[in-house]
């Protein structure tokens, strides 16, 4: 009989492996070679790579915090919790982190949908919609310096705000913007925002662009308008990416409002403007408080950890919530 006969248990005998023996050293090597101590040495570099410059910071900012320290050429001393004890009682502090809170509570909610609805329109491709992508993701482009220089001459008081409500006859709304504390944060989100509406709209028409095509047309069939089929259909589909782009939004307005403050209004009038981002610059870098500024840094990253695990929970996709 041959080798595929029904054997006596009921099984088939497998074919014979018939490559030659060097062959089968061969496969057998391959197969367990992925998992050799002599492969894992590869790793070595990208792990110390990662240790030094993104470990090593981390654990730095936890050791300076404990630290009474005026800059590199001043001898540190230890404190322990008297930093902590000293951020949480300033009222300083205490201003930068509401205003924090107001930045992200703004611009989180109205960038996101906006931007939502701008690279949907952008991904049914209307009439222009390639000048449009480049006019939408301009603002993204350019450097945070000119940034400060524009909005400085659009928001001072003989800028160029104030002159288009004087030339419409609104001269009462004129203001000093950006040394009114009531506008000064205002301001800054309204500038932020036209960073990042654009900038975020393109990523989304980009990724809005791989959605079947045939499951549009089938809602269409079905009676589904513009709006449901934007909101229903199209952003379920695209929940995960949406969850990304929140989070990467969300740390960098909370991470990096201090270039703009700084250019624009230094943290004032008053502490209006401070946010936690530039308390940890003035902290370190004018006031030469190295503690307190780490202490503050400390906290941010706990906010923007605790801010990524609250978005990740509220835009779980569809398939992860049946897991």
């Amino acid at each position: 009989m041959t080798s595929t006969s029904i054997l006596a248990g009921g099984t088939r005998a497998a074919p014979p492996d018939t490559a030659p023996p060097a062959a089968r050293r061969g496969r057998r090597r391959g197969r367990s070679g992925l998992n050799t101590p002599r492969l894992l040495w590869l790793t070595v570099p990208s792990l110390v790579w990662f240790a030094v410059f993104s470990v090593g910071p981390l654990v730095a900012m936890f050791v300076i915090a404990t630290l009474r320290w005026k800059g590199l050429i001043y001898d540190p001393s230890y404190v322990g919790a008297e930093n902590i004890r000293h951020v949480f009682g300033d009222e300083v502090f205490h201003d930068a982190l509401r205003n924090s809170a107001v930045q992200v509570a703004v611009v989180i909610p109205v960038m996101i949908p906006l931007a939502f609805m701008l690279g949907y329109h952008l991904s049914t491709k209307p009439r222009g919609y390639r000048v449009l992508s480049i006019l939408y993701f301009s603002p993204g482009l350019i450097s945070i310096s000119v940034t400060g220089m524009i909005f400085y001459g659009v928001l001072s008081p003989d800028g160029g705000a104030n002159g288009a409500l004087n030339a419409v006859g609104l001269d009462s709304l004129a203001h000093s913007w950006l040394a009114d504390p009531a506008t000064a944060l205002p301001s800054l989100i309204a500038i932020d925002l036209w960073r990042g509406v654009g900038w975020t709209a393109v990523l989304f028409a980009a990724r809005l662009s791989s959605v079947p095509g045939d499951v549009i047309e089938a809602a269409r069939l079905d009676g589904a308008g513009r709006f449901r089929i934007m909101w229903q259909i199209t952003f379920p589909m695209v929940k995960d990416y949406v969850r990304t782009l929140t989070m990467l939004q969300f740390l960098w307005t909370l991470f990096t409002s201090a270039a703009l403050i700084l250019l624009l209004t230094k943290g004032g009038p008053g502490t209006s403007s401070t946010t936690l981002s530039y308390l940890v610059y003035e902290k370190a870098f004018s006031q030469s408080d190295l503690g307190y500024s780490q202490v503050v840094g400390v906290v941010l990253l706990l906010i923007g950890v605790a801010g990524m695990l609250l978005i990740r929970a509220l835009l779980r996709s569809p398939l992860e919530k049946t897991r």
